[in-house]
């Protein structure tokens, strides 16, 4: 999953929403040097990702882009949810996309003295052009894939995958609504046990 996902799945908790959000760029038990809060959005990220990869949902999307985008298929296809989070987070909460994304920003700020490097340098330009809720359009989805597949020096293609996103948007909406479901349960129960 993506940012927003992440964030989303991580409770009420605005530490462990912020060890979630920032937990890719932490490495082995490195996680130690956080607040316990913050290690136990790194935790739950980690597991995230481990119950997503093994997902036979997950895996039937990220089939569909095997072919064009070998082992990238599953970044794209987390940018992928993240869009139909965004785009039906009505379904999920009860709060406006634009309200939840504002208090994690604010959250960020105001904890910014505990963020990592990493997060430090990419915390501007998220804000400044509001990445999460940019998730909601093709177009953001869009722009997000071409940065990141700028990162890669465009080896990924990751640009070209709104192509197939539109050429299969209702499959991988439906993939995603089905996997989602599992997965809050999955998360919910991970945060009872941290």
């Amino acid at each position: 999953m993506n940012f927003l996902a992440h964030i989303y799945l991580s409770g009420d908790n605005d530490l462990i929403k912020i060890g979630n959000f920032m937990a890719d760029g932490i490495r082995g038990k490195h996680f130690e040097n956080y607040p316990l809060e913050i290690q136990k959005g790194i935790i739950l990220h980690r597991a995230i990702d481990t119950f997503t990869d093994a997902h036979p949902v997950f895996r039937q999307s990220t089939k569909r882009l095997h072919e064009n985008y070998h082992h990238y298929a599953g970044v794209i296809v987390d940018v992928f949810y993240d869009h139909f989070l965004a785009k039906n987070w009505n379904t999920y909460s009860d709060e406006k996309l634009e309200d939840f994304v504002s208090r994690f920003y604010q959250s960020l700020q105001d904890n910014h003295i505990i963020l990592s490097e990493r997060t430090k340098g990419m915390m501007p330009y998220m804000i400044e052009h509001n990445w999460l809720v940019s998730y909601r359009t093709v177009e953001g989805i869009n722009r997000i894939l071409t940065q990141m597949d700028h990162r890669t020096k465009n080896e990924s293609k990751m640009r070209f995958a709104t192509i197939e996103l539109l050429e299969f948007y209702s499959e991988f909406e439906n993939e995603f609504n089905n996997f989602f479901k599992e997965l809050i349960l999955f998360s919910n129960t991970k945060i009872s046990t941290l």
